[in-house]
């Protein structure tokens, strides 16, 4: 009964869901990084690493099964599509939860390289982050849209239409972010750093 009626609420106000979803997960970033909230436990410099791969391994495995996705709903395959989404969206939150312990416990790490890769790395970076940042309510809409409605009532909603653009922004972002990943942690060399603002993974 309980969820009959969360998933109605959640059907007839999807937007209200979505602002409310999107408040708590901006909240908790921003809180972790500019407030010095003492719930994380401190990390090694190695755990830090060790979360980092995790975090490049959630991140590439996400982008995987959202590029399904996105090819299984155009093969006209709603099930498999539902199934690859509701597991991107799963796999960010592991992401989302990892993320947070390794900023809020040991801190991010400093690109170290030459002008003209740090450059192009930062404006991956800013592209990344400002792509996770915006694609958070349109994936959630996307989402409520997508696990409240069926196919055939989701033909009457915007779904189709903010789909494309949440699984557009979103791949782009989880891509951008294993590339400078890999930019920062085995092509060229880092410092760590505690910052309050998020430098890379």
């Amino acid at each position: 009964m309980a969820t009959a009626d969360a998933r109605r609420r959640l059907r007839e106000r999807p937007m209200g869901v979505t602002v409310l979803l999107t408040i708590v997960g901006y909240a908790l970033v921003l809180g972790t990084f500019l407030l010095d909230i003492p719930i994380y436990p401190d990390l090694t410099n190695a755990q830090v690493n060790v979360m980092s791969h995790a975090i490049a391994v959630i991140n590439t495995t996400a982008t995987v099964v959202l590029v399904l996705g996105w090819y299984w709903i155009r093969a006209g395959d709603v099930e498999k599509h539902r199934l690859a989404m509701i597991s991107g969206f799963a796999l960010i939150l592991v992401f989302l939860v990892v993320y947070l312990l390794k900023v809020g416990g040991g801190g991010t790490k400093e690109f170290v390289g030459h002008q003209g890769v740090y450059y192009a790395y930062l404006v991956m970076l800013a592209i990344h982050i400002i792509l996770s940042i915006v694609s958070v309510p349109v994936v959630l809409y996307a989402l409520i849209l997508g696990l409240t409605h069926t196919p055939a009532e989701l033909r009457r909603t915007p779904h189709a239409r903010i789909g494309r653009i949440a699984a557009g922004a979103w791949i782009l972002s989880l891509f951008l972010g294993v590339v400078t990943y890999v930019l920062l942690n085995h092509v060229y060399d880092y410092e760590f750093a505690a910052m309050l603002v998020p430098i890379g993974f």
